[in-house]
Parts: structure tokens; C-alpha cells; sequence
């Protein structure tokens, strides 16, 4: 068996959502062993930092919030497809080729995790491809950028795939993941009533050596 671990690290210098200051990490250290008995810190961090899942109340006025996803649908079987040759998005005519099953989990590798663009003009899953995942029935879909989309006023991936039902996997760190199958557990921090949680995901190969 070997593990994975395709987190991002969490530090006040890591990649934020477009380089916005207000989106990184604070650190707070509240005490420690020459003024108490204990060494403690606090961390201010927003939701969607670093490698995180969202729930449909990110996108949806009234929509679920976080403990309606099941765990069953983030500890799973999954597929990395690689797409590091795509420029700029991934659209369905990228997708059509994967043979994508129903139930499947998606996890789409891009330049994203090789290259210093996550701050920028990262790659993202378009309209047409959030729409082909949709009648594909998939499970649930990650991605390599800081957010699944990027500059859609109308947030038309997200919608497409939260109103299917589709989990959304954000901020992976794919860099030497080959593409393949591999089993996934991606389960989020246990919040209630939040849109979105921090996530420490990892693959497994060769889960039946265990």
C-alpha cells in the first residue's frame, strides 16, 4: 500500500484564491511554555483556502450546507485524469475521451500543479465540462486550482454541479500523481452549518495490500 497525500500545506505564504491577502492564513500563537503550562495556537482561516471542499450554500441561496455530504461519496474509489496539456480550461471536448462512468469520482490534473498559476490564471472546468460531468452522473469532481471555476459572473459551474449533486474537490496538489485509479479519502473537518471545510485528502494504491 502507499499513500498519497495531495493537500496543500497551510502557512500565511501558501497560495491564496487569485493572491488576495485577505483570503491567507493567520497564525496567533495564544500561548506558550515560558508564559503557561502549554503551547497553544489559533488559526483565522477562510473556508476555501488550500485543499477544501464545497457544499451547495457556497453557491446556492439557501442551499445544504456541509454535513448533508455523505462520507460514502468522499472515502471512495476514484480516477485521476490527466489533463496537463489543456490551456486556459477544460471544456466537455476535453472529457469526452476519459470514458467517464456513472458513479464515477473525477480528479483532473492539470498545469495548475505544476506550474506558479494558482494565484492567476489558473485552469478551470468550464460550463460545457460541468455539464458533461452532470449527465455523466458522476459522484464527484476535484481539481488542482484554488477554485473549480474562474471570472464567471453566473457561477455556472459550480450551479451545474451542486444542483446534480456533485461533491466539489478544490486545491489539490496532483504533481507526480499518475493518471489512473486509485481509492480517495477526502473527508472534510466536521462543521456545522458552514458552506465549505478544510480538507486533508490522500490516495491510496494498492488499498487490497492492507
Amino acid at each position: 500500500m502507499k499513500i498519497h497525500d495531495i493537500s496543500m500545506e497551510i502557512s500565511e505564504k501558501m497560495p491564496v484564491y487569485k493572491g488576495r491577502n485577505e483570503k491567507r492564513p493567520v497564525f496567533k500563537t495564544v500561548n506558550n511554555l515560558k508564559s503557561g503550562l502549554s503551547y497553544e495556537t489559533s488559526l483565522d482561516i477562510n473556508m476555501h483556502t488550500g485543499t477544501h471542499m464545497d457544499a451547495p450554500l457556497h453557491m446556492v441561496e439557501g442551499g445544504e450546507t456541509l454535513e448533508s455530504i455523505e462520507l460514502e461519496k468522499v472515502i471512495t474509489k476514484c480516477r485521476v485524469i490527466d489533463l496537463t496539456d489543456v490551456s486556459e480550461k477544460i471544456s466537455k471536448n476535453n472529457l469526452e475521451s476519459n470514458e467517464i462512468q456513472k458513479g464515477d469520482f473525477i480528479l483532473l490534473k492539470t498545469k495548475n500543479s505544476t506550474e506558479n498559476i494558482l494565484e492567476s490564471d489558473f485552469i478551470y472546468l468550464d460550463k460545457s465540462g460541468a455539464e458533461y460531468l452532470r449527465d455523466k452522473k458522476i459522484k464527484g469532481v476535484g481539481i488542482d486550482s484554488l477554485g473549480i471555476e474562474r471570472d464567471q459572473p453566473a457561477h455556472d459551474t459550480h450551479i451545474t454541479l451542486f444542483e446534480a449533486g456533485i461533491v466539489i474537490l478544490e486545491g489539490l496538489r496532483l504533481d507526480g500523481i499518475d493518471e489512473g485509479e486509485y481509492f480517495l479519502f477526502a473527508a472534510p473537518i466536521k462543521i456545522k452549518g458552514v458552506e465549505a471545510s478544510l480538507v486533508r485528502a490522500v490516495l491510496i494504491e494498492d488499498l487490497q495490500d492492507l
